[in-house]
Formats: C-alpha cells, structure tokens, sequence
C-alpha cells in the first residue's frame, strides 16, 4: 500500500503567509477506480507562484476560489500518469496542471480551470514547468494582446526577476522593444541586464524609485506590465506616455497583506493621459496556447530565451519554500520536487 503525502491549509494567514499556516498530512493511499475522462498521475515537481496565496484567502476574494481549511493546498505541477481513462493521455505520459499538493491525484482535464497538457516525450520535466508552462504563456498573451508593443517603444516591467517578469523582459526585448525591469536586489538586477538584454534594471530597494524610473526614461514608458501593483503602479502611472498601455497581470505587494490590492490614487491621469489598464489571466486565450507555445519553442531553439530556475528538491520543503516567495528568497521560477 502507498503512502499519500498531502500539505493542507491548516489556517488562513493574517498578513505574511508563514510555513506554520499549513499541515503537514499523511495517509495510506489505495488508487481508486476511475470514470470516463479521469486520469490518475503522480507528481514529481511543483511550481511556487505568488498567486496561491491569493486562495488561501477567505472566500469571495479570488475568482479561482479559496482553499478550504484542512483542504490540500493546490498549484501547478508536472505529474506522470499511472492510469487513465481519457482518449487523449497514455500511461507514463508526464502531464502539467494544477494539482493538490500531495503525491496522488485524480485529474479530470474536461473540466480543469487549467488546460491538462501533455509534456513532449524528451522534453525535460524542469523546462515543461519554466520555459513551456502557463507563466510564460501568461507574459506572452499578457504582453503581446494586451500590451501590444511596437518596435521602438519602451517597455516597463515590474516583478522582472519572477518566472513570468522575466519572460516577459526578454519578449519584449524580441518585439523590437527597449526594456527597463524593476527588481528586488542587485543581482537579480545584474541578471536581468547581462542575461535577458533589458537595457536597465532598477533596485525598487534602493533609492527613490519614481525618479530612477524618470532616469530610466525621461520620455516616458508606452507599455507597463504590472505584476506588483502599489507603490510601483502608482510611479510607472505618472511616467506613461499619452495613450499608454498598462498590462495588469498581478499584484503581488498586496497579496501577503490581508487586504485587497489598492488601486490608482488619482484616476484623472489615466483620464487626461488616455491610458488604457486592463486585467487579465491566462486562460482567456486558451484557444491560442499553440500559437504561443511555437513561438516560445522558437526563441527557446535559437537561445533567444533565458530561464533561471531555483530548484529545491524534497516534498517536506514546499511551506518554507512557498513563504519565502514574498522575502524574495528565490533566485528564479521556484520549483520543488517531491522527491530528496
């Protein structure tokens, strides 16, 4: 008989998320017969996204749905396939999607918020969950449909060091764009500069960050993907060019808050500045994955993109791990395996 590892929420947080807010649980695991449609799968690696926390939240204040206490933390995941009943998935296929943090699940993909998606054979598991996963879909459709840049303009980008900022810096760098990234720290933003070509990488914890952004670029910024939100808003808001576009992925300084992300303190100069914000998740485009994934396929194939991935490796590390997140712990896309 197998055992089931599980992290469940054991409280919801008040303010920073802390590894005493979750459970850790173990049970004995018989798989279970499966319906029509079903999948079981083992995971392997998960992802730790800033956006979990925004679920662990009472309900009422994610679109996704909050985690229930005593329920099993959930994120994505590269999993493999141990039984299915589905025409699309074989035994021994690896598999991404969203999955509860424990080590056996059912996944039903007709019905997944998130597109189940099969891993190339080959491929590795660890570039399926960075280079291939839905956070650089997300800053592929985030910057490309809502964005919209143009050769020349200057794109601003915010949370530049995360899995999906990054990607984001060096597309934008691949459209024909000038790039300045906001980051945590001097060597993300050494990284940044001499890894993904952004022309320059601001330390939002040095200095006052509305007049480096003014050095940054005196003449303003066309494009500003937000992952942050705060106080960084607010500045990159007073620095957009008339009819500029700001691309609202996350907001990642409010979500180890407890209360709801703060928007614009002064609307009027979206007004007079004709500047049009506009929200987003990834899965409004699902119906152009393919498109994206080609082109990431690419620029991946000709070394036009850089990945950095922090890779901690045992199951029992993903609260310590996941909490960090919000200190900045990590050094790139935050994966963790199952396995020591």
């Amino acid at each position: 008989m197998s055992r089931n590892r599980a992290w469940v929420l054991a409280r919801r947080p008040e303010g920073p998320v802390a590894a005493s807010d979750f459970a850790y649980r173990e049970e004995d695991y018989v798989a279970p017969e499966l319906d029509d449609g079903e999948l079981l799968v083992r995971t392997r690696i998960f992802s730790c996204a800033p956006t979990i926390r925004n679920w662990l939240n009472p309900p009422g204040r994610s679109y996704r749905g909050a985690i229930g206490i005593g329920e099993a933390i959930r994120g994505m995941a590269a999993s493999e396939i141990l039984a299915t009943r589905h025409p699309r998935f074989a035994v021994g296929d690896l598999v991404t999607a969203v999955t509860p943090w424990q080590d056996y699940a059912v996944l039903r993909p007709e019905t997944a918020a998130v597109p189940v998606t099969t891993v190339p054979r080959g491929m590795d598991p660890v570039d399926a969950m960075t280079l291939y996963s839905p956070n650089s879909l997300t800053a592929y459709f985030g910057l490309f449909a809502v964005g919209e840049p143009e050769p020349g303009m200057t794109v601003l980008v915010s949370g530049a060091a995360g899995s999906v900022g990054a990607m984001a810096c060096q597309m934008a760098r691949l459209a024909g764009c000038r790039v300045v990234a906001v980051a945590g720290g001097q060597e993300k933003c050494r990284w940044l500069e001499e890894h993904c070509g952004v022309a320059t990488a601001i330390d939002y914890r040095v200095g006052d960050l509305a007049s480096r952004l003014k050095a940054a670029s005196p003449d303003g910024f066309d494009v500003f993907f937000d992952n942050v939100g705060g106080q960084i808003l607010q500045d990159a808001i007073d620095q957009m060019v008339p009819h500029g576009r700001i691309v609202l992925c996350g907001q990642i300084s409010a979500y180890d808050t407890g209360r709801p992300a703060a928007g614009p303190s002064d609307m009027m100069k979206l007004v007079y500045g004709r500047i049009r914000m506009e929200g987003f998740v990834v899965g409004d485009f699902a119906k152009r994955y393919d498109e994206a994934a080609a082109a990431i396929r690419a620029w991946s194939a000709s070394g036009q993109l850089q990945c950095r991935v922090d890779l901690r490796r045992g199951f029992t590390l993903l609260p310590t791990a996941f909490a960090g997140l919000f200190s900045g712990l990590n050094a790139g896309t935050l994966l963790v395996t199952t396995e020591a």
